[in-house]
């Protein structure tokens, strides 16, 4: 087995820029599917994790996918053919039909995202494209892909693009998906928007696909990978968890309750400071916003008094966990290494750099079916 990861897929709609993140499971570049496949591995994945036989197949001037289906018709997902894509890499249009010619007849246009199609505003989207065929097998009766809930992976890819500036949106038809903010509509901005979150994707492993229209040429990449604080905080809980004594717990308690300077005064300071700052914005919704920040602060300065007393009252136990084995480490050690950046950890062990065929080809490889194909 292969360990499954995220494909992030970057694509301009409009005047917005969209990032599709979906799981893929990648074989190595040598196996027969992956050669087969013809760099169609975003669509044969998928399609297979449903039980459905693909195959690869040339049609008129470029590849097509073909998919068999339940009821014996057949799937065909098919990029320009007459004439070509002019843009082999990334589509700009795919078409998706259903044929059967033995016992009834079939042939339905399940998708056309062509100049006059009926999807035609989502063009080379793979995204949309594998959204539409996906409710047309759930009513042909084509099995479910396992864990249809976001995986691990995605929701992880999605933390590095909020992190990024992105802005989590879902679809009409109910797929989640993340934004750049509406009102960023200046292409050099976004281009360096979009650069600045694949960089940040790299810096975890993760695999991406955009058009380079949509990144900044030559800008440099961030060397090696810094702890992000929330990690850091993370590894709080793993020292509570593998503590033996009272005192490990209270000195990871400490961190979040220490007047004054404790991570929850200093998140109740960032809250009373953005409020402030919101207010100079001067608009009525803003001191709205303002005053909704201030009380939550409110609270939270309160939930961190109570936090202070039961960490106190802990304290004050100062006995062994009955179910745990001796320490075998210092308490301070054990804070230290919790709080302490490790700019060479990283949360997953995702392959790093674009698999063969998706690589960083920037032109988004979700693009690829579309007119008229030919078996």
């Amino acid at each position: 087995m292969y360990p499954d990861s995220a494909l992030i897929t970057f694509e301009q709609d409009g005047s917005r820029v969209l990032a599709w993140t979906s799981a893929m499971s990648f074989a190595p570049v040598d196996a027969p599917s992956a050669l087969e496949d013809h760099g169609y591995d975003y669509l044969t994945t998928p399609l297979r994790q449903r039980g459905l036989e693909c195959t690869v197949e040339y049609g008129l001037s470029d590849y097509i996918v073909h998919a068999e289906l339940p009821d014996g018709s057949s799937l065909i997902i098919s990029p320009p053919q007459e004439p070509p894509s002019e843009h082999p890499e990334g589509p700009e249009s795919w078409t998706a039909t259903r044929h059967r010619d033995s016992g009834p007849a079939v042939y339905e246009v399940i998708y056309d995202s062509e100049p006059l199609g009926l999807h035609s505003e989502h063009g080379g989207s793979v995204p949309h494209l594998l959204a539409v065929v996906d409710a047309r097998l759930d009513r042909l009766g084509a099995a479910p892909r396992p864990g249809q809930e976001r995986s691990a992976e995605e929701q992880a890819a999605g933390t590095v693009l909020y992190r990024a500036g992105f802005v989590p949106a879902v679809a009409f038809d109910g797929v989640h998906h993340h934004r750049l903010p509406s009102a960023m509509t200046d292409p050099a901005e976004q281009r360096l928007a979009v650069t600045r979150a694949i960089n940040m994707l790299q810096a975890e492993g993760f695999h991406f696909v955009c058009d380079p229209s949509l990144t900044v040429a030559g800008l440099p990449r961030p060397q090696g990978h810094e702890m992000s604080l929330g990690d850091r905080l993370g590894r709080l809980a793993q020292s509570v968890q593998g503590a033996t004594h009272t005192s490990e717990a209270v000195a990871a308690l400490s961190e979040l309750t220490a007047p004054g300077d404790g991570v929850l005064q200093r998140v109740v300071e960032v809250l009373d400071t953005t409020a402030d700052w919101w207010e100079g914005m001067g608009g009525t919704a803003d001191h709205r916003y303002a005053d909704r920040l201030r009380l939550i602060a409110e609270d939270l300065d309160s939930y961190a008094s109570r936090l202070q007393a039961i960490r106190n009252d802990l304290a004050d136990r100062h006995i062994p966990q009955p179910e745990k084995a001796p320490a075998t480490q210092a308490v301070s050690s054990r804070v230290s290494a919790a709080l302490a950046p490790s700019p060479s950890a990283g949360r997953r062990t995702v392959r790093a750099g674009p698999p063969a065929g998706l690589s960083a080809r920037t032109a988004p490889p979700p693009a690829r079916p579309s007119s008229t194909p030919g078996r």
